[in-house]
């Protein structure tokens, strides 16, 4: 049985929205090897349609040569929850239907190893709701943004975490590991 793991970056305020603006810190190379770390034990990719949309064309021509993270992404069977997407065009892609809980929880079992999850936000806080997600990847950018799509809906029933981990890195990023607390 495989465990959900999210990856998201986000600002201070908690906007993870088109993250467009994190290329100004950069990425320090710390901050792959705990990206990498988490991908390692994955042997799915679940996505949100909109992410999906998103990561395919960003994604599908990269080469290792261009980004050590091209081949996780392009080799690497991509699970797609969506009730409008009728055909996915990028290779290793399965389209699962629309959001359903036991579908999900299915997939976790049927799986050796792990699921990622990156952006997708709708899907994650509906598997936050639904008791879903394993541990949650947060890099946190030291900005607000002051508006913008919010990891953390407002009027989400509250969630309590346990800290797993946290990293400080000199680009002034926060990494933060959580895992539900029981």
């Amino acid at each position: 049985m495989g465990a959900i793991h999210v990856h998201e970056f986000m600002s201070v305020d908690g906007v993870f929205e088109e993250p467009t603006w994190t290329f100004p810190y950069g990425f320090d190379p710390q901050m792959g090897e705990a990206i990498g770390a988490v991908t390692s034990r994955a042997q799915g990719i679940l996505l949100g349609r909109i992410t999906y949309e998103m990561f395919e064309p960003a994604w599908s021509t990269r080469t290792v040569e261009d980004d050590p993270g091209a081949p996780f992404f392009n080799d690497t069977t991509k699970y797609v929850v969506s009730s409008t997407l009728e055909e996915a065009t990028w290779r290793n892609s399965k389209i699962i239907g629309p959001y359903d809980p036991d579908a999900i929880r299915r997939l976790k079992d049927e799986l050796d190893g792990d699921l990622y999850v990156s952006g997708s936000g709708r899907l994650v806080r509906a598997m936050l709701a639904d008791g879903l997600v394993d541990a949650l990847h947060l890099f946190v950018y030291p900005l607000a943004l002051g508006s913008g799509a919010r990891f953390f809906a407002d009027g989400a029933a509250p969630l309590n975490f346990a800290l797993e981990a946290s990293t400080t890195y000199e680009n002034g990023v926060v990494y933060l590991a959580y895992r539900p607390a029981e």
